[in-house]
């Protein structure tokens, strides 16, 4: 039986691999400590959980719901759009449900891309902006995120007949897995080009809720204009610690949001809208756990940082996400690198190339889990592979 095309042509995810790799090595008795899937470990918070154990008693919740969402969970996204950006939001048109931000960067592909269509994708980058864009028969055309440009993307550097020609561009702030954050000056820039263009913007901010020492990530949103060129991709997932969920949203331009509403009528049933109730709770209750959770992680990532910078890195410290990027030290790739740091140590970092080619020379390090277990985690590293040039 011979696979489709769209198929073929598309690697194993990346966790599926390093999961792999781990289940092995745990069942040869090898105390793993992963630092590799960001995958918030804390739990989610207590008022979210019993909106959701309430609400799934409720028989009403019990049926089909809506594919777009219940308007009261998108009335939820356009207030705290509101409360934490000023931004005003139509929850009729300019809000959709999504069954985690992911489906959402999937499918909009689908909804833009005819076969040989450009899309604009950072590279290193979350892997879905590309492989969506294959799926839908599209072809993705790189924006290397360099480390001297800030990890952003270099806007006038696109030749001006692949600009024409890309119906989406793919950015996302806070960055994964670089850890890096845009300025306004970016965001004016980025809204100009793609006015000049015509490309729609498909900002991906699932990390804007985490951050350090007084950074407040802006929503692409806040910013004039940016409803005229694109859309926002929310989640419940980092900044409430419900990955598990798989509640979350897209937000901004009209007829972008009808057009990604309309394929998921199609082909899915919406989020069970007891976990919709759970997000209410989550967008609209007390957000002391964002800010809690914020400090945890800002712990772990001085941790890591300072750990590494002790060994021969001289890391900045990043001021939002729930990573630390870091280059390889002379002499290694990035995946012989992870490799040797796992052979030696029995911790797991993600090989920066699983993120795209201008991730080679790179590794990522999650802040999900414990102190505890970071602190033990980089003594191992002190202890067996030492210091390191590069």
């Amino acid at each position: 039986m011979e696979e489709a095309q769209r198929i073929r042509q598309l690697p194993a995810y990346l966790f599926a691999r390093i999961e792999k790799k781990i289940e092995k090595a745990k069942e040869e008795g090898v105390d793993v400590i992963s630092l590799g899937i960001g995958d918030p470990d804390r739990p989610t918070p207590d008022h979210i959980i019993e909106k959701l154990c309430e609400q799934a008693h409720n028989p009403e919740n019990h049926r089909y719901p809506s594919s777009v969402g219940m308007l009261s969970y998108r009335k939820a996204v356009a207030e705290y759009y509101g409360n934490r950006f000023n931004v005003e939001l139509d929850p009729r048109t300019e809000v959709v449900s999504l069954l985690g931000s992911k489906e959402g960067i999937a499918h909009i592909s689908f909804c833009y891309l005819d076969p040989g269509d450009v899309a604009l994708i950072p590279d290193p980058g979350y892997p879905v902006y590309g492989i969506g864009a294959l799926l839908a028969g599209g072809n993705p055309y790189i924006m290397p995120l360099k480390p001297e440009n800030g990890f952003l993307p270099d806007l006038d550097a696109i030749p001006t007949d692949i600009a024409k020609k890309a119906k989406l561009m793919f950015v996302n702030y806070p960055n994964n897995p670089t850890g890096a954050i845009a300025d306004d000056a970016f965001y004016h820039k980025l809204i100009a080009f793609a006015k000049e263009y015509d490309i729609i913007v498909c900002h991906d901010a699932a990390y804007q809720e985490i951050a350090f020492e007084g950074y407040r990530p802006p929503s692409f949103l806040e910013y004039p204009g940016a409803k005229d060129v694109g859309i926002e991709f929310g989640s419940c997932s980092k900044s409430y610690n419900m990955t598990g969920w798989r509640i979350g949203w897209a937000a901004g331009n009209a007829r972008v949001i009808e057009a990604l509403g309309r394929i998921k009528s199609n082909i899915d049933s919406g989020v069970f809208q007891a976990v919709q109730y759970a997000g209410i709770a989550a967008l609209t209750g007390p957000q002391d756990c964002t800010k809690e959770m914020s400090e945890v992680y800002r712990e772990r990532r001085d941790i890591v940082v300072d750990g590494l910078n002790s060994l021969g890195w001289n890391l900045e410290k990043p001021k939002a996400t729930i990573y630390v990027w870091a280059p390889v030290p002379k002499g290694y790739t990035s995946i012989s690198f992870a490799e040797y740091v796992f052979e030696k140590t029995g911790v797991v970092i993600t090989p920066g190339n699983g993120y795209g080619e201008y991730g080679e020379g790179f590794f990522r390090i999650a802040l999900t889990v414990e102190k505890e277990r970071i602190l033990e985690a980089i003594e191992r590293i002190k202890q067996n592979i030492g210091k390191v040039e590069f």
